[in-house]
């Protein structure tokens, strides 16, 4: 395989197919033919070049790192040190070894990335790497605009998602002792070839941001499907609001979540656009197929739970274990299935006897995550883990209250329901539809949702029959 102009090392080889091969080979043409200074050879490009290609697409820490990857890739085995330019040899192994290659091949690259000594990093090497790998990301995505709706603002006086990912990603490593690099303390440790290796193998997201930096940042005309990535963010016309989620809490959330549904979030219910209602929650989030729910504590804790099922309205536990918890802040995380329960979600009103509200995770009066039917309060307990999710408190507060909430569907529109028209009745429309009046909010005491949401969950009653008191909710 590769083409015939790559005269390659004793053991090394192009992984790329012909096509490919002919677009690496375009590209180092273009690198190779910068004028730049009399003492650069012909077949070989500099830093310099390799800046003046990218120009400000690609953050300029991020284009040394892989300059130095690729000059110090070592064709024959020789003593000596790096040349000073890279070579059409060593820029040949050097993106196989990236974009094709194994983690064994891409450890190799990566480590001189790293760093420009010999031997086992510093785990501080290996964080600021990893911080400037997924700070590129966000910048050539946006350079080349291709964020797919989302953005890349945060909340003024928080840390950097950037670092919050990046934090994550390096929880993923092992140690040469077996232990996982978790706090502070541990960054003096070295990490080796086996190490980063390993951690490499088992963290996908390095080699998934590495191959969208050198696609987009060189712009290499290579096959990379960004859909699975980036979903494309879907909200209705003229209901734009600052969401609680930035590009890399979605990129990191949607990696979690099964490959179909990976390519379109469509907003469902936003509190900044549909109000502080339980009943308005109820009326756009049932029978909309998976989606995803997160909200943000009055300590700006950002938390919430992915539930594989269209959410129903009743008494019992209901999805399965494809669902999860996770947290975006002040940490990354996600929480699967322990297969101790199949407690996985929860939704119910109107009850007198059981719980009124939404959860996901644990038992009634004590979930991994619950929002109350009052809506604005909620709870995360977890003593010292949630049974169904071996979620720890997700919130900063046992018992919280929040102002943001969100909910996501994932995917396409469900085809295994009947058209939302059919399941609501006129009033139903008036209540949800897009014709609502600006302004409208629940009131205390305004009984018009809760008629609504007892119209749109009570089971069908022959004509003419009414329901009796004792059907009506407990908050009428």
């Amino acid at each position: 395989m590769g083409n015939s102009r790559s005269h390659l090392g004793q053991g090394l080889s192009s992984q790329f197919l012909p096509e490919e091969q002919a677009e690496i080979d375009r590209l180092f043409d273009a690198l190779s033919s910068e004028k730049l200074s009399s003492n650069t050879s012909p077949r070989s490009f500099s830093l310099q070049a390799l800046k003046n290609h990218v120009g400000e697409a690609l953050p300029s820490e991020m284009v040394t790192r892989l300059f130095e990857g690729m000059r110090r890739v070592d064709l024959m085995g020789k003593v000596k040190g790096p040349s000073e330019n890279v070579s059409q040899e060593q820029f040949t192994v050097s993106m196989s070894h990236l974009l094709k290659g194994n983690s064994e091949e891409k450890s190799l690259v990566i480590m001189k990335m790293i760093s420009a000594t010999e031997g086992p990093v510093k785990a501080r090497e290996v964080q600021k790497f990893t911080e400037d790998l997924v700070g590129s990301v966000v910048h050539v995505l946006n350079y080349r605009q291709e964020l797919r709706g989302w953005t890349q603002k945060q909340a003024l006086g928080s840390l950097p998602r950037v670092q919050v990912l990046a934090a994550q990603l390096i929880s993923e490593m092992k140690l040469p002792d077996g232990e996982k690099l978790l706090g502070p303390e541990q960054l003096a440790h070295d990490c080796d070839r086996a190490v980063i290796e390993d951690w490499v193998f088992r963290t996908p997201h390095v080699a998934m941001f590495l191959s969208v930096v050198i696609h987009r940042g060189f712009l290499l005309h290579l096959s990379l499907d960004l859909a699975t990535l980036i979903p494309e963010r879907q909200v209705d016309l003229g209901r734009e609001f600052a969401s609680i989620l930035d590009v890399l809490s979605v990129v990191y959330i949607n990696s979690h979540l099964p490959g179909e549904w990976r390519h379109r979030w469509r907003l469902l219910f936003a509190s900044e656009l549909h109000g502080h209602s339980f009943a308005q929650l109820c009326g756009l989030i049932t029978h909309r197929g998976p989606c995803v729910m997160l909200l943000e504590d009055r300590d700006s804790h950002v938390f919430g739970g992915f539930a594989s099922c269209s959410w129903e309205v009743k008494p019992q536990f209901q999805g399965d274990d494809r669902c999860f918890l996770f947290s975006i802040f002040p940490r990354m995380a996600v929480y699967t299935c322990t297969g101790y329960n199949d407690h996985y979600m929860y939704l119910n009103h109107g009850q007198q006897t059981i719980p009124n509200g939404l959860g996901m995770g644990g038992q009634h009066s004590y979930f991994g995550l619950w929002i109350d039917f009052d809506f604005g309060k909620g709870h995360s307990k977890a003593k010292p883990t949630c049974t169904t999710y071996n979620s720890p408190q997700l919130s900063a507060q046992e018992d919280f209250r929040f102002e943001r909430m969100e909910v996501w569907a994932v995917g396409d529109a469900s085809v295994t329901q009947p058209p939302r028209a059919q399941r609501e009745s006129v009033m139903d429309g008036l209540w949800t539809g897009p014709d609502l009046p600006a302004g409208f909010q629940e009131q205390p005491g305004d009984p018009l949702p809760l008629l609504l949401l007892l119209l749109q969950t009570q089971e069908a009653k022959p004509p003419g029959q009414l329901p009796k008191n004792g059907d009506l909710p407990e908050a009428w």
